[in-house]
Parts: C-alpha cells; structure tokens; sequence
C-alpha cells in the first residue's frame, strides 16, 4: 500500500498560486513511483470558485485523484469520498486553502500527520502537527508551547513563476497545454485589471477603457489586454462596457465598448481570442485561460484595481499602476464580514455603503498587497474622483521610460522574497512522511 498524501485545497487563486509549486517540489523529492507515495486532492468549497477547478487540476500530473468541491462535506462529515477511495495507513494531510478546521477533523479521522500552511494566521495549534508559515511575525503570535511546531519558509507566491519557461515552453503552454504558445511581439503590451465583482467592475471596466483610449490616441502602437478573471463570464464584463446598462460609465465619459468574438489576427494573442472594440476602433483583447502568468509578464505594466490582483502582479515582479475611483461612494460595497453585509442590505445598503466607504478612504493607509508588505508605497495608488487623463499620463511617462518599469520591478522583486518555500514546504511534507531523502 503507498503512502497518501492528501492536498486540501479550494480556489482557483489557491490551486495556481500554492498547489502547483508545491506539487512540483514534492514529486521532484518522492519521485514517480506512483506505488511508492499517491497525492490525492480534495478541493473544498470556496466564495470564489469558478466550477473550473478540478479541470485546472487535472491538468497537474503530479496529481493521482481529485475530488470536486460538490463532494466535500460528506468526506468531511463521514469520511466517504464520491468514488469511494482507499487510503493507506500512513500518511500526510497537507492544508494548503480552506478552513484550516478541515485538516485537524481528515487527518484524525484518517490518522495521518498534518501540515499547514499559513499565510496571515494560524488557529488550531494543539491540534496540528506542524506549521509551514510565510514569516516570522506568525511564530511570534503563537502561543509558547507550541513554537517548536513553527517553520517560516516564506510567501509560495514567490514561486508562482518558478520553471515557468523549461525547455524554452511559454508559461501558458506549461500550465495549460491545449492554450496555444503566444507568439513574440515588438509593440508595447498593457493589462488592464477592473476587478471580478460587480462593484468594482462597474467602476474599474469604464475607466479602463476610457485610460486605454487616451494612451491609444497618443501610443497608436500600444496594445491592450483585459486577463478575465475565471469567475466572470465575457457577456457579464460587456454589460459593464455598455454605458446603457452601467449607469456608472458616464463619470468616465461613457467609453462605449462591444464583445467581439475574434480579437486582432495581427496582435500577439490566437486569433480567436475576443475582444471589447470601442467605437473609437480600438480593439482589447481578452484573455479567458488561467492563470495569465505568461501573460502578465509580457507586459510593461498593468493597471489594476485593489485586491489580489495585486499581490499575484506584486509576485510576478510586474509594474503596475493602482487605483480606486471613488466617484460614486455607494457602488463600492465589496467588503468582507459584517461592513460587507450591511453595505449590501436593501434599501439602506448604498447610505451604509457611503458611510464606509467615506470613512475608509478618509484614514490614509496602504492598499496594494506589495506596498502593505514592503510598509511603503513601492507602486502608485491612486485613490479619489480619478480622471481618465490623469492616470493616463502616468502610464503613458512609464511607457517612455523603461528605467523607470525596470526600478518598480526590482523593488518588487526584493519584497516578495526570494523563491524556495515551496522547495522547503515539500522538505516538512517528506519529514512527516517518514521518507529518508
């Protein structure tokens, strides 16, 4: 019987960004002898699953089982999986996303050793056999007794690029084999980034057009592409383009943009990637496959809205502009927790939304993921009643001058960390194995 490690894991965001890594540093140690240890994935349900998850997964082969989110709480509850899998007597419980409860209840039920990763916390401490953790300040939260559980091994999103281009292969093709290879491109390439909710969409997608356009109109040679993010279908992201259906669009001078099937045949992207056209002509491609990392670092720079986008840009070392257009106060009402329920209450949720959002934006803090690591403003955040013009003519001074990019991208770079903890995780997971490298 081998040895079984098992994989927790939930979103899209967690499957590129940790699982994959991590599963090429542990076959790289316990090798392919599929008899000699099985990895197995369980995913769990997830506030931002697209329903493509175990397809991304599949396409890991270091991976031996998958399980669909749809069929975690029976394995949780009663510990039947939908194909009615068999485990082995020893083995690992590796939680890499979800509720960090999930591990302690699966690996006392199957009695395997459990490993956790952790990001910005870590709970369950008498319950977890060892803890895998991003930085230092984590370990000094602990509670004493349990510090010696403690390893930093540092942010896995420092090795979301790491053996993206093996064997001189795109990172699109090494991650998602049917996506065809990109071909090179000499004009300048710029992504946008308005988010994947509604409230940001409806402020981030007309302001994005409309900055694309006037870079356009200055930069004829310059290329755009919007990375949709896998929870957002393409009709969704067109109605946010129509000013006729996002009353919004007109704080941005009601840029109007279609959905067309086939981007440019003549731009860097596979002739039947779509596209928004605006009616000035300019053309944006859209680039469904995930995660765009190969894509992303083809870019000079990007423009993104606040949130993860940041730190997954912030860890590929890509220069980006931030902003958070704040011209209708109400419209922003994707928070977390309570703030985020009340916001979004009928009838009193966009007075509420005005409350909070005014009062966050009055304390000044730091909103992009790699400015709040480094604790300094290492790319521009512009908040505030944004104008098109003015975020402009910042990207447009970047794109003239490289060495202003090239300084952005080594600071990113020194922030995020050097890569290895996805080496050094897989190191904890062979240890509490019980395999001698």
């Amino acid at each position: 019987m081998p040895l079984d490690l098992l994989i927790l894991s939930n979103g899209p965001g967690e499957l590129a960004t940790w699982v994959r890594p991590v599963l090429r540093a542990l076959r790289a140690k316990l090798g392919q002898d599929r008899s000699r240890v099985r990895i197995s994935l369980v995913l769990s349900p997830c506030p931002n699953a697209t329903g493509r998850e175990v397809a991304i997964a599949q396409r890991y082969p270091e991976l031996d089982r998958i399980q669909a989110a749809a069929h975690f709480f029976p394995f949780l509850l009663w510990g039947r999986t939908a194909e009615g899998w068999d485990w082995g007597d020893r083995g690992v419980v590796l939680f890499l996303g979800g509720d960090q409860f999930y591990p302690v209840i699966i690996g006392k039920r199957l009695g395997y050793r459990t490993v956790l990763y952790g990001e910005w916390e870590t709970r369950w401490h008498g319950w977890i056999d060892r803890f895998a953790v991003m930085n230092a300040d984590l370990v000094s939260r602990a509670p004493a007794q349990y510090v010696h559980k403690f390893t930093v091994i540092g942010d896995l999103m420092a090795d979301v690029d790491s053996g993206m281009n093996l064997s001189g292969d795109s990172a699109a093709s090494a991650l998602l084999p049917d996506v065809p290879a990109l071909p090179g491109a000499d004009r300048p390439l710029v992504g946008l980034l308005p988010g994947s909710k509604p409230a940001k969409l409806a402020q981030g997608v007309p302001l994005g057009l409309a900055i694309a356009q006037q870079i356009h109109a200055a930069r004829p040679d310059v290329q755009f592409v919007i990375p949709v993010a896998p929870t957002l279908d393409l009709d969704t992201l067109a109605r946010f383009a129509d000013p006729a259906q996002n009353a919004i669009a007109h704080y941005f001078g009601a840029v109007s943009a279609r959905l067309l099937p086939a981007a440019d045949p003549s731009g860097p992207f596979p002739a039947h990637c779509p596209s928004l056209k605006t009616e000035s002509g300019l053309q944006i491609s859209l680039w469904t496959p995930f995660p765009a990392y190969d894509l992303l670092q083809r870019c000079q720079l990007c423009l993104t809205t606040v949130g993860a986008n940041t730190a997954e840009l912030g860890a590929l070392a890509v220069p980006m502009i931030v902003f958070l257009p704040t011209q209708q106060l109400d419209a922003m009402r994707a928070w977390d927790g309570i703030p985020g329920l009340l916001a979004n209450l009928p009838g009193v949720g966009g007075a509420i939304a005005k409350l909070i959002n005014g009062w966050f934006l009055r304390k000044s803090r730091l909103l992009a993921w790699p400015n709040i690591w480094a604790g300094e403003a290492i790319v521009p955040e512009l908040v505030g009643n944004l104008k098109p013009e003015d975020i402009s003519t910042l990207a447009l001074d970047w794109l003239e001058h490289p060495e202003t990019r090239d300084a952005v991208r080594d600071r990113l770079r020194r922030v995020r960390g050097k890569p290895g903890a996805a080496e050094k995780l897989a190191e904890i997971v062979v240890a509490e194995l019980g395999i001698q490298e």
